[in-house]
């Protein structure tokens, strides 16, 4: 089975929805909350050059943000996870 870890904040909607999309496959995730994380959340978008939660890994391997996870959902690619 794959790791699925998903970086967010709270006040992100994208976040909610990414985490709902992961919940109504029955995908088990680790949520990891960013909040009041500054340094740390700095070094997590210098790391994978995106400026934006959330950032979402599948087998430590980037796939992006919530709109390339709905894109991979709809060519079919969640279901094997």
């Amino acid at each position: 089975m794959a790791r699925v870890k998903v970086y967010t904040t709270s006040y992100c909607p994208y976040c909610v929805r990414a985490k709902q999309l992961l919940s109504s496959k029955g995908i088990d995730f680790e949520e990891v909350n960013m909040d009041g994380k500054t340094d740390e959340l700095k070094a997590l978008k210098e790391k994978t050059g995106l400026q934006t939660v959330p950032q979402i890994f599948i087998d430590d391997e980037l796939v992006g943000g919530f709109t390339e996870l709905a894109a991979k959902d709809s060519r079919g690619e969640l279901q094997g996870l």
